[in-house]
Formats: structure tokens, C-alpha cells, sequence
């Protein structure tokens, strides 16, 4: 959580230092904005120490800070698909304590686009007569994700996208793999810090992610589209279970442990709503692990279409910046097997998709949807952008046809 680990936002590094350690700009409410994975939960908590150490404490107020032990710290991380208000009630009564052995008392909401309007509205409140030693740092993807009267009242702090190479570095040196694979991870993660961690760390992630590529490129009809976007699901449900069953299991058995349980153990009737609490909890984060899961997957497919259709358009591959450029060759056949206009359809079927999983659609059917327009039955040979250039057309490895077209 040192400033270091902070890539590439030299410019709002070097805002908030200056806030924290001299004062000049010291807000009571600052709002983090920036894309997924470049880093803006890092930023809040690097700030967060260095506004809560005293001098010659920083150090233990990191460990502190990154364990989220700090008594002045207070931390509202939800893994649901929306903040409740009782959550941030509970948040701003914390608000209220002056700080105990910090400077000031610092409240971090992560995800803070996650607030209906009517939990936004508890927040505003608070935002407006702050006790004088508490700073309140949000995060979201943009200001847009806000209210504009809390919007109004919090100094704003803008991130960029972290270049390839900024992530890839990062990734080599803090997980120590080789200099290619960091690139790599780095590239197909799209700079997403924290996805290009979990691709260098977990082969069975990078295996899911190949697959879901494989997928889509070997969409030749509907019924392929239909079975395509069936295993996509599974991928994405396996992938959520990777994530959350293993926590899961130890939430319940320190839980358990807790309550004086010994495994395996019947519980007590008294015992029993305490338990089920934690299941509904852990559903709820169960559903939005597999969202974040099926979002994935749309990410890497809108890369995939996204490199098909810059080859497409006549850019040549060295020169391409493909995302996926392990699978150049593959991308190739696939820029001959459609026009620009066809790709760039699946393109906007595929954000569709996306917009209406938000809107609570039946998975199945928005990527049904979605990948029905991906259907390319037969494979031109050939340069992408200029038609046919010989051969024909390739179907089920027999060429059809030949000359130019």
C-alpha cells in the first residue's frame, strides 16, 4: 500500500501526497474516479495511511492500513450487488467518533456507485457538516456513477488507464513472475491491475479465459451460439466458485468456531439465524462474483471482436496493438470470415449484452443473443481487408471456390 504500488497516476500520487503530508488541499471528502483495475481502491488506502501516521508511526499504520486493523479506519467494501443503507447509517455513525490515535479519522467506501439513491442520500447528509477530523474518500468508475450533490461536495481525483508496460512491471516485481508472462497478463488484462495479478497467479483463470476465446472464434452456426454462450455460464459460474467457494467455507468454520461449535457438529436452535445470516450473505456474494464473472467474459470477448476488427480495417498486425496477440493467426482467419460491418454488429450486440445483465436478463439469453451475431460459417483465406486474394473460400477444411473476390 506504499505510494509505489500505486502504477502509473504520478498526477494524483503526487495531489494527494502533497494533501496529506503538508495539508495544501486538504479536502473532507474526496472522490477517487477512475477505470476497473487501475487502481483506485490502491490509491484510497495509500492516502488513507498516510493521513492516519504519525510521524515516525508510518510503517505500523501501514500493516495497520492493510489489514484494515486501524481503529481510526473505517471500511465499507461490499460484496453485494448494492450497498444498503443500513450499511452506510452504521458507516456515518462511525463517522462521528474523533480519531483515537491517528490524525484523523479516515472512511473508505469502495464501490461507492453501488448506492441506490436513497443510500446516497443517508451519505449526503454526513457530507455535509463533517466532524472536523474526518475525511471521507469514495470510489467509483466516474463522477457520472454519483449524485451530483455529493458529487459537489467531495474534491475529485482522476486516474488514467496504466499502460501495458506500467502494469507489467508492477506485476513482475510484486509477483514475481517472468518479464514475458507480466506482459503478457498485462495485455490481455487490458491494464486491469488487479486482473493481470489473478491471470500471473491462477493457470486455471488463463485456461478460462483461452476457453471462452476458443468459444467464440468456433461459432459457425445458431445452435453452436446457443451451446457457445451455455459453457460460456459454466465458465464463468466455475470461475465465481473459485472465488468465493474456498472463502466461503472458511467464513463458516471460523464462524462456527466463533459460536463454540465443533465441526461437524449440530447447532444449536438458538444458534441457527446467525448462520443463516452468513448464507444470505454469502449468496449474495455468490451472485455478484458471478456477474463480475459473466462481465469478465464480455470484456474478453469485446477484445477479441475489437482485434478482429482493427485487422479488418487493413492495420497490420505488428503495428495492431492486439490484445490477444497470441492468437494472431486465429484472428486472422476470423478477420477474413466477416466483414467490418458484421464485427462491428457483434461488438454492439455484445455491450447490449452487457447492459442487460445489468438490467437483471436471464444470462443465457443476453449472450445467446449476443453471440448469434457472432455466427461465421465459413472462413475466407486471404488478406483481411481486401476480400479473398486466392483460394477461395475454406469450409470444414475443403476449399470452395477460388480467384478473387
Amino acid at each position: 500500500m506504499s505510494w509505489d504500488d500505486v502504477t502509473g497516476q504520478a498526477d494524483a500520487v503526487a495531489a494527494v501526497r502533497r494533501a496529506a503530508e503538508t495539508g495544501e488541499g486538504l479536502a473532507h471528502s474526496w472522490l477517487i474516479t477512475g477505470p476497473p483495475g487501475s487502481g483506485r481502491s490502491v490509491l484510497a488506502y495509500a492516502f488513507a495511511a498516510a493521513l492516519l501516521a504519525r510521524p515516525g508511526d508510518e510503517e505500523a499504520t501501514e500493516a495497520q492500513v492493510r489489514a484494515r486493523t486501524h481503529p481510526d479506519l473505517a471500511v465499507l467494501n461490499t460484496e453485494r450487488v448494492v450497498i444498503t443503507i443500513d450499511e452506510v447509517r452504521a458507516l456515518v455513525a462511525q463517522s462521528q467518533f474523533s480519531p483515537s490515535v491517528g490524525r484523523y479519522r479516515v472512511v473508505v467506501i469502495e464501490d461507492a456507485d453501488r448506492m441506490p439513491e436513497r443510500t446516497s442520500n443517508v451519505l449526503l447528509k454526513a457530507l455535509e457538516e463533517p466532524p472536523p477530523r474526518t475525511i471521507w474518500i469514495l470510489c467509483a468508475p466516474s463522477e457520472a456513477d454519483l449524485l451530483p450533490t455529493i458529487r459537489s461536495r467531495t474534491r475529485s481525483v482522476r486516474l488514467r488507464i496504466p499502460t501495458v508496460d506500467e502494469v507489467a512491471q508492477l506485476i513482475a516485481r510484486r509477483d514475481g513472475v517472468d518479464a514475458a508472462t507480466a506482459h503478457a497478463v498485462a495485455r490481455e488484462a487490458q491494464s486491469h491491475i488487479g486482473m493481470a495479478h489473478r491471470l500471473a497467479a491462477d493457470p486455471a483463470a488463463r485456461a478460462r479465459r483461452a476457453r471462452t476465446l476458443e468459444l467464440a472464434l468456433g461459432i459457425r452456426s445458431v445452435s453452436s451460439a446457443v451451446l457457445a454462450a451455455a459453457e460460456l455460464i459454466e465458465v464463468a459460474t466455475a470461475d465465481a466458485k473459485a472465488i468465493t467457494e474456498q472463502r466461503d467455507a472458511e467464513e463458516r468454520e471460523s464462524t462456527l468456531r466463533s459460536l463454540g461449535i465443533e465441526p461437524g457438529g449440530a447447532v444449536p436452535p438458538a444458534l441457527r439465524g446467525q448462520l443463516r445470516i452468513m448464507e444470505e450473505d454469502q449468496k449474495r456474494r455468490a451472485t455478484r462474483s458471478l456477474r463480475d464473472g459473466l462481465d469478465r467474459i464480455l470484456t474478453d470477448l469485446l477484445s477479441l471482436y475489437r482485434d478482429v476488427v482493427v485487422l479488418q480495417l487493413g492495420v497490420p498486425a505488428a503495428s495492431a496493438g492486439l490484445v490477444n496477440a497470441g492468437i494472431a493467426d486465429r484472428l486472422a482467419q476470423a478477420a477474413n470470415a466477416a466483414t467490418p460491418a458484421q464485427t462491428l454488429g457483434t461488438l454492439d450486440a455484445l455491450a447490449e449484452a452487457r447492459e442487460r445483465l445489468a438490467g437483471n436478463v436471464a444470462p443465457a439469453l443476453a449472450l445467446e443473443s449476443a453471440l448469434i451475431s457472432a455466427v461465421r460459417p465459413a472462413i475466407r483465406t486471404g488478406a483481411p481487408s481486401g476480400g479473398v486474394a486466392s483460394g477461395g473460400v475454406v469450409s470444414g477444411g475443403v476449399v470452395l471456390g477460388g480467384g478473387a473476390s
